[in-house]
């Protein structure tokens, strides 16, 4: 039995634990517990009627206090790459559909030399980091950017359709990927990523501002509830058993033998001669 309650903690410990136990849903937003990673949402459409064009995305992080992506360095690719793959892991049923990220063109430079030049950040980054397909940019009518996510898609000459950038017309139809600044103090404690707000599937999407600790326990103490009852529903089995046996040792068993030796001597008769 100790054993056995020894496996069921050891399970909810684990569960608790891990950067993306929870997987990355669509519409919800990914946060850090420290003051030095941005939050993210990935916002995947199922029907294409839904998806959206790249002002439009633009309107829906800024309403939400976000931007469309900027990407500083090929480590913030790599973790966008990540948790991209969290997102489509099967099971889930997300697959083809492009993603805006915040980089545009506002110009209309058309040579090969000019054109790479003038794409720029939609939320004020300067960052020169970039991750074109091959022979991207194309320019032209062109303008906005998106991150490939064609994983069903036949490889090109770049490889396949995965996490490259393209340049697409800015009135086309995709989804996109929001950016928040941390929503956690420096002086809270550094933990993993946790999750806010409900997840979604539609345009509009409620986002739940949560942070702190308490809010992180929360997510922690409401999944091991069934267990922690398990646990109790055993223990109390366990006691209740080892009581009943224990009272079964005390009781005197209805046939013993009661014998008993008399102290008075019994009077015989005696043999007369």
């Amino acid at each position: 039995m100790i054993r056995v309650v020894s496996l069921l903690l050891g399970a909810a410990l684990l569960c608790s634990h891990g950067a993306f136990c929870r997987r990355v849903v669509s519409g919800q937003k990914v946060c850090f517990a420290d003051s030095k990673h941005p939050c993210y949402k990935m916002a995947y459409f199922h029907e294409l009627s839904s998806r959206v064009s790249f002002q439009e995305a633009r309107l829906a992080c800024e309403s939400e206090g976000g931007m469309l992506l900027s990407l500083e360095n090929e480590a913030e690719q790599k973790l966008i790459e990540s948790m991209l793959q969290n997102l489509t892991k099967p099971g889930t049923g997300i697959s083809d559909g492009d993603f805006w990220i915040g980089l545009w063109r506002n110009g209309d430079g058309q040579t090969s030399g000019a054109c790479p030049d003038l794409y720029q950040w939609s939320d004020g980054s300067s960052s020169q980091y970039r991750n074109w397909y091959t022979d991207e940019p194309s320019c032209g009518s062109e303008k906005c950017v998106v991150m490939y996510h064609q994983p069903t898609a036949n490889p090109g000459l770049g490889g396949p359709y995965l996490y490259q950038w393209n340049d697409d017309r800015c009135n086309m139809k995709h989804n996109y990927i929001c950016k928040y600044e941390p929503e956690i103090s420096p002086t809270e404690p550094v933990e993993k990523p946790y999750l806010t707000n409900q997840p979604g599937d539609t345009q509009q999407n409620v986002v739940v501002t949560e942070a702190g600790i308490i809010p992180n326990l929360i997510y922690v103490i409401i999944p091991t509830i069934p267990l922690l009852l398990l646990i109790l529903v055993a223990f109390g089995t366990c006691c209740f058993q080892m009581l009943h046996k224990s009272k079964g040792r005390t009781k005197t068993s209805p046939n013993q033998s009661t014998l008993w030796i008399s102290k008075s001597t019994r009077k015989e008769s005696g043999m007369e001669v």
